[in-house]
């Protein structure tokens, strides 16, 4: 499948099939993120991989009780161990972890499977179900496994509304 291929394929999916995913994918989906580029190449990403039911269970409550990441063969609390802000005057905690996160939705994509970014969680609860220490960064957890239901369409705004050439033009 060609990169573009998968872009395109790529969906955040609210609906799982109830099936674990085997470790040969999990590798692969781990090490696309461990690929990932970082700011000053610190890897400040540390993930939390969650493939117990209960685990998985307490997070989707933790996630203002979204049960459909419960669904989900693994669940992965993406944090940062670093509070380094770059030059530009953005910490690179959440775009590491980002850029990383990405690599795991596009090759899970490629593997047929499905993922959903999670946003809309308490970071306190997730760090007392996974014993994340308080001076890490719970940034974003992520939902991966085996889609119950198909991709939908999604719409995208047209390439005139995001993009100008040479000066801000909006």
């Amino acid at each position: 499948m060609e990169l573009a291929e998968i872009i395109q394929k790529r969906y955040s999916c609210r609906s799982y099939l109830q099936k674990p995913i085997g470790e040969e994918h999990l590798q692969k989906i781990l090490e696309a993120a461990r690929q990932a580029p970082s700011a000053k190449n610190f890897q400040d990403w540390r993930f939390v991989v969650a493939t117990d039911a209960e685990l998985r269970r307490r997070l989707a409550e933790a996630a203002n009780n979204q049960m459909f990441i419960a669904e989900a063969g693994v669940v992965i609390a993406a944090c940062s161990n670093s509070d380094y802000v770059m030059r530009c005057g953005q910490p690179i905690g959440p775009i590491d972890v980002a850029i990383a996160l990405e690599h795991i939705a596009l090759q899970a994509a490629e593997l047929g499977l499905a993922t959903c970014w999670i946003g809309s969680f308490d970071a306190g609860k997730v760090r007392a179900v996974l014993g994340i220490p308080a001076e890490i960064t719970v940034v974003e957890l992520m939902a991966v496994g085996y889609p119950a239901d198909p991709a939908k369409p999604h719409s995208r705004v047209e390439m005139e509304k995001i993009v100008s050439f040479e000066k801000w033009d909006f």
